[in-house]
């Protein structure tokens, strides 16, 4: 049984029953043709994709490829004076690193106005929508008056039974919805449970402005319909929409999508999803953090969506498991320390090859020596040792480094600190021991120099920090035996050589 709840349209939702909900409803829309399942992803191109956008366009993708269905992707640009060709590019890009591919052509809403306005017409000689002389003091008194009265704020349909022969010849109007005034209007959404609202809530929206052009609540109901989408899946601050938009689908006789409204994303503290708490575009997290898709893609799969104690799911078991009935109710927390800690789980899975390829050009943005011809083949060596600790491309980027220096290397404080007169003279005493290496190998050559070291009566650690300083101008590298076989016999005496003649 679905949890029923009563809402006041601009209001909070009020829990009238505490009753557990079922699973998804299965039943699809009447009038869906083939029964197939169809959702959509409609972000506005005002900015970068949102992390909250990105997980909506997931759960879409993901409810449509477990039912066999499919996904569509719209871009509601209407707003001209903020949508930008770049935010729409950048929104293109974010999906598909995402690895979310959508069915047929995107659809542009402004490439659609003449049709919202077709519309607007049937229902004007339908009598089910009206033209409003209103003019703009007017409203303005109107409001003042509600806010005076503490009415709630909306239009009070002065002109909804009105002849339009009583407005002034050649006035300017708009054309409002003709909501329903009595009853009520229950959504079965497929998270929240069942929604009510008492229709005198409803407005006599705007659908067409006096210009003539259509408003964003008869654009998305027109294209959501023409598009054939059978569930709508968003975020939970559109759920007060869906009424005055289900008031529109049903004043033109059109079958009712389902409906699934699933709560928004705040923060680590509770609070609403905001800059405070950090990159709120998915572009930041693969630009600047260095952040790997799949691990993207897992960690906001699991932010209000769970299978059992699940923590990492691939993209193939997400589109079987994937089901509206395991969405929680309550806001998931963005724990960016989480996404960071996955992130690092992910990159020790990844293929060396593949991995080295995304850090490649973040080596040759720090450092103008790097030839990625030559570099990426060393660099995917050095992939299954540089990844053990690594938590970000970023991380791996700068460790990298050390293997493309130029000699003689710079080297940073700590580095300077271990080549002191007794660093060198440690170094001077292995260099001939390393040089007489017969295989230059990490296993060969950690056991020729733990025999030595043994001979001298010293522990291994006596060696490894000097010879690190010396071959990486760092006091922090992979293991030591590890970087002196990636540099190869002839880089890594070479650099040893360096120190010690200078001191010399």
């Amino acid at each position: 049984m679905l949890e029923a709840i009563e809402i006041a349209i601009g209001g909070e939702f009020e829990r009238k029953a505490q009753v557990s909900a079922s699973g998804e409803n299965s039943v699809l829309p009447a009038g869906a043709s083939s029964g197939q399942v169809v959702t959509r992803f409609a972000p506005s191109p005002t900015g970068f994709l949102h992390i909250g956008g990105a997980r909506t366009a997931m759960f879409n993708w993901l409810f449509a490829r477990h039912h066999g269905g499919k996904a569509l992707l719209r871009i509601e640009d209407t707003d001209k004076a903020r949508s930008t060709p770049e935010a729409i590019d950048a929104i293109f890009a974010g999906l598909d690193w995402l690895g979310l591919d959508w069915d047929d052509t995107p659809v542009f809403q402004s490439e659609r106005a003449a049709r919202h306005a077709e519309v607007a017409h049937q229902l004007l000689e339908a009598g089910k929508a009206y033209k409003c002389f209103a003019t703009a003091e007017e409203l303005e008194a109107m409001r003042a008056e509600q806010r005076e009265k503490k009415l709630p704020m909306r239009y009070d349909g002065r002109w909804r039974d009105r002849d339009p022969s009583e407005a002034p010849e050649d006035a300017p109007y708009v054309v409002r919805l003709k909501a329903p005034q009595s009853g009520k209007m229950t959504i079965a959404d497929q998270v929240q449970g069942n929604v009510t609202v008492d229709t005198r809530e409803l407005d006599d929206y705007v659908l067409l402005r006096s210009d003539g052009t259509p408003t964003y609540m008869l654009a998305v109901v027109v294209d959501d319909h023409d598009m054939g989408v059978t569930h709508i899946i968003r975020g939970d601050d559109h759920l007060n929409n869906a009424f005055r938009q289900l008031a529109l689908i049903q004043a033109m006789n059109w079958p009712e999508p389902v409906y699934a409204h699933i709560p928004l994303i705040h923060g680590n503290d509770g609070a609403k999803l905001s800059k405070r708490h950090g990159a709120l575009g998915v572009e930041a997290y693969r630009d600047d953090m260095g952040v790997v898709s799949d691990a993207m893609f897992n960690y906001l799969l699991r932010l209000g969506w769970g299978y059992g104690d699940r923590e990492k799911i691939s993209r193939t078991e997400a589109v079987e498991l994937f089901s509206l009935a395991n969405v929680g109710k309550s806001p998931s927390r963005f724990d960016a320390k989480k996404l960071i800690n996955l992130n690092g789980q992910y990159l020790r899975e990844m293929d060396d090859t593949a991995l080295a390829a995304l850090v490649a050009p973040r080596v040759a943005a720090l450092m103008p020596e790097f030839d990625p011809t030559g570099g990426i083949d060393l660099l995917g060596r050095a992939m299954p040792v540089m990844k053990l600790r690594a938590r970000d491309l970023n991380e791996l980027a700068e460790g990298a480094q050390f293997l493309f220096k130029n000699r003689p290397l710079s080297m940073d404080e700590k580095a300077k600190s271990l080549l002191d007169e007794t660093g060198i003279a440690v170094l001077q005493t292995v260099l001939p021991v390393l040089a007489e290496a017969p295989s230059w190998t990490a296993a060969a050559l950690e056991e020729k120099l733990t025999q030595f070291a043994e001979a001298q009566g010293h522990g291994l650690g006596t060696y490894a920090q000097p010879l690190r300083a010396a071959l990486t101008g760092q006091a922090r590298s992979p293991g030591i035996f590890d970087v002196l076989e990636l540099l190869g016999r002839g880089e890594s005496l070479a650099r040893i050589n360096d120190v010690t003649r200078v001191a010399a």
